[in-house]
């Protein structure tokens, strides 16, 4: 009877003119800062403006040619269900590809998962009920909000600042923003959007703060190859946290495999990998040919990986050098990843970007960026700040330097 009375009353809604809402999740779901500007960006490029992208982390150089040549030789009669924790000879490689970077894992302690984002939403449903609360440093991965969308999770941010490269403040301001609802502390390191690099020293106040307040500590870690300037630690090398520690892992930019989507989430913990890997159940499996692609850069990952690294090394210290040369311009030297946050000398960098891509041109050229205040939580943080992902060759990011220049001194003029 019940039913019958919902179905009454839906449709005199329907007679009365009502529709039905879709939930608050969905509407509260932001837009990406770092796509939000993408159509402007096609647009250009119709009316015949070269635009350099400077919005996403796509690295432009080519995937290894051993993955397509291993999806050639499969022998397969059918594209098959994988196991829900992933392939045997999958899970095998992911194990080798930790034991090459000095992190021991057993293979049933790695979940297999659609990326490394879906590794961040089974962590997050693994270790909250709805409306638990995981502190975040801002600024922060984008999409960490909408994991924390889809897992009724809230995120507390922890501001980080521009004048030390975004590093940690002590550890009394940390825990102040512990309350009974926290789970955990989510951290990316090396960073997106900062590429902070934790020092270990950093790390252990974190390991200790989780120690003390009986917190998991989620480490998202999909850019460890990239690390330039100083030690980096892994949440692993830490066993007084051994229960508390939930590794999160990618292939996408190490490995130059975005596609793919092939992602990891490790854990000593075997109530967190049976969670994760019931989870996994329920979306049955991750793909089974990129799985076994990725199998030999997982079992020989230098050979792949430093050559990737390196070329982005030189293209972080030619931005570096290049927004020297910006007057007004706040920067730092990104430690590791391929992302710099920059403070602009203007009040609105949402709207300095959106006339940049939609107005703005210099010699037939513009550039695309992603506007920083959509990596934090808190109101008003950011605004004057955007991202970089230096993802081009160095002449195009010289090119793209030079006209970010001149549309600063020409956006400073206007408005």
């Amino acid at each position: 009877m019940a039913n019958a009375y919902k179905t009454e009353d839906a449709a005199l809604a329907t007679e009365a003119g009502e529709k039905p809402r879709i939930s608050a999740r969905a509407e509260t779901m932001q837009d990406s800062p770092i796509r939000k500007l993408a159509a402007a960006a096609e647009a250009r490029k119709k009316n015949g403006i070269k635009v350099y992208h400077l919005n996403i982390g796509q690295p432009d150089l080519p995937t290894a040619p051993i993955v397509f040549e291993t999806i050639q030789k499969l022998q397969l009669t059918t594209i098959a269900y994988a196991p829900s924790n992933g392939l045997p000879a999958a899970l095998a490689a992911w194990k080798k590809y930790y034991d090459h970077i000095g992190i021991e894992l057993d293979e049933k302690e790695i979940i297999i998962t659609t990326g490394g984002s879906e590794a961040i939403v089974f962590a997050m449903c693994a270790i909250c009920d709805a409306g638990d609360e995981i502190l975040v440093f801002e600024p922060f991965y984008t999409n960490y909000n909408g994991f924390a969308s889809l897992a009724n999770v809230t995120l507390r941010a922890i501001s980080l600042s521009i004048e030390n490269g975004f590093h940690l403040p002590p550890a009394e301001e940390i825990a102040r923003h512990i309350t009974p609802r926290t789970k955990g502390i989510l951290i990316c390191n090396p960073g997106n959007p900062t590429g902070t690099i934790y020092s270990r020293s950093e790390m252990q106040k974190l390991v200790d703060i989780v120690k003390e307040h009986n917190l998991f500590l989620l480490s998202d870690e999909v850019y460890r190859e990239f690390a330039y300037e100083g030690e980096l630690c892994s949440v692993m090398d830490f066993p007084e946290i051994r229960q508390q520690a939930i590794l999160l892992d990618s292939s996408s930019k190490r490995f130059n495999v975005c596609g793919a989507r092939i992602g990891v989430l490790a854990s000593h913990n075997p109530e967190i990998v049976r969670s994760a890997f019931r989870f996994g159940m329920a979306r049955l499996s991750v793909a089974s040919i990129e799985q076994l692609a990725l199998v030999p850069l997982l079992n020989s990952p230098k050979t792949y990986t430093q050559p990737i690294a390196e070329e982005f090394r030189h293209r972080r210290d030619t931005v570096y050098e290049g927004l020297k040369s910006i007057p007004g311009v706040t920067f730092y030297k990104p430690e590791g990843a391929f992302y710099i946050v920059i403070g602009l000398p203007v009040k609105d960098a949402e709207h300095f970007s959106k006339w940049l891509i939609e107005e703005f041109e210099y010699n037939k050229e513009t550039v695309l960026l992603a506007p920083a205040q959509g990596f934090y939580a808190t109101p008003g943080k950011g605004t004057n700040e955007v991202r970089l992902a230096f993802m081009l060759k160095i002449e195009d990011l010289q090119k793209s330097l030079a006209i970010l220049k001149a549309a600063l001194e020409t956006y400073n003029k206007k408005f």
